[in-house]
């Protein structure tokens, strides 16, 4: 068992109305570094003379980087005060940025991705440590407030890479997100409340509750089974999509890449308004439709295969579908996990996270395959899949479960009306 240190809160009481905003923004910065190589993948296979295939290898290998330092790296939010965590971190994260923009090779520019990834956890870090500083019935809201800074990075990065990679080439992203970063280490190195460390543990201690969570948290379960099918199919598209708009059938380049994810990106605006609804009502309400949501997207992206105008606004259509889907999704689930144990918000979201980032490089894989084998439609089968494994883990566990059962108690109208 952990040992808690009760003598002194996890941080001050409350976020006031700005620091949140800040903690969004630096989310979405952090995580766009993950995201915005999916965009510039053409212009990189051009530029070392390498397909298409071994291209894409950056993107996979950045989201399981990301993977494998939200495992290793996350469950110090546990054990170190969060601020010097935080700021090192970015700092790392700016260093390997520039080694990236700057790579002479493919090697270096892989090992340097990967790097990337393994830092940038920096928003894993913020969302546990803004659920731990408000009352329950503000966690779904502060963790949609932030978690719309994350899907908007996630998004925008995409219009960010595809737009400089257009005009400056496919280095400028880099080095811009190198300087990005940097300024951001410095504005939460000043903003950050001080926060003291929950428990005391050893790290080696910390990775084990993470895995023993796993075990011992259904709940926990229950919401990696959700992300993992859903961000799968979303990684799968957002990395097939930038092949097919710049390959024979459209001919376009990777600036319209960064407008489809321009259009998709509004999705991140109902984040706060979903993290209200599971304030209310449970986080299965929102789960269920986010599943509907994905499934109706792999029907809508079919509609690419048709070309022309058409094609296009089916795409933007189907992309926006499945953005929503995750980014409402992921407040529903981590509102679930960070209601379980409050001492270890850290390590559950670890274990969340990690999963969910290994189903994000699995779906980037499995897209980069499916298209390039079997064409658009079987990425769009892929999509479909994810949602009926998810629609199925959802049926299966409802099943006999009392509706309180999702480990946050939904509030009554008027209780949601008062507030």
């Amino acid at each position: 068992m952990s040992r808690t240190d009760s003598s002194v809160p996890e941080a001050p009481a409350g976020l006031g109305r700005r620091l949140p905003l800040i903690m969004a923004l630096a989310c979405g910065v952090a995580v766009a570094n993950v995201y915005f190589p999916q965009a510039i993948t053409p212009l990189i296979a051009h530029n070392f003379g390498i397909g298409q295939d071994a291209a894409a290898t950056l993107a996979t290998l950045t989201q399981l980087g990301y993977a494998a330092g939200i495992f290793l790296l996350v469950p110090l939010g546990d054990r170190l005060p969060r601020r010097p965590l935080i700021t090192v971190l970015l700092t790392v994260t700016a260093l390997a940025l520039l080694s990236a923009g700057l790579a002479p090779s493919t090697g270096m520019l892989l090992t340097a991705g990967t790097v990337i990834g393994t830092a940038t956890v920096v928003p894993q870090i913020l969302l546990p440590m803004a659920a731990g500083m408000v009352g329950p019935e503000q966690r779904g809201a502060v963790t949609g407030t932030l978690q719309a800074g994350l899907i908007g990075g996630i998004l925008l990065a995409r219009t960010f890479g595809g737009v400089l990679g257009e005009h400056l080439g496919w280095r400028a992203p880099y080095l811009v997100a190198a300087v990005l970063t940097a300024l951001l280490a410095v504005a939460l190195g000043v903003a950050l409340p001080r926060t003291t460390p929950s428990v005391r543990d050893r790290y080696t201690t910390l990775l084990a509750d993470t895995v023993r969570m796993l075990h011992d948290e259904p709940l926990l379960r229950r919401s990696i089974y959700f992300q993992v099918s859903i961000f799968g199919g979303f990684s799968a598209a957002w990395t097939a999509v930038a092949l097919l708009i710049t390959g024979p059938d459209y001919g376009m380049g990777t600036q319209a890449v960064g407008l489809l994810a321009l259009i998709g990106a509004a999705s991140m605006f109902l984040a706060p308004a979903a993290g209200r609804r599971v304030d209310r009502y449970g986080p299965d309400h929102i789960n269920l439709w986010c599943i509907l949501l994905a499934l109706a997207s792999g029907a809508l992206l079919l509609t690419g295969l048709v070309g022309g105008a058409v094609g296009i606004v089916g795409l933007a259509a189907g992309l926006l579908l499945i953005d929503v889907a995750v980014q409402c999704g992921q407040v529903a689930n981590q509102a679930r996990i960070f209601a379980l144990r409050p001492e270890a918000r850290a390590r559950l979201n670890t274990g969340y996270m990690t999963f969910g980032f290994l189903g994000a490089g699995a779906g980037s894989w499995l897209g980069t395959r499916a298209y390039t084998q079997l064409g658009w439609g079987a990425v769009c089968a892929l999509i479909a899949l994810g949602a009926l494994l998810a629609l199925t883990a959802y049926l299966t566990g409802r099943r006999n479960r009392p509706a309180e059962a999702d480990g946050i108690e939904p509030v009554n109208e008027q209780a949601a009306a008062a507030r």
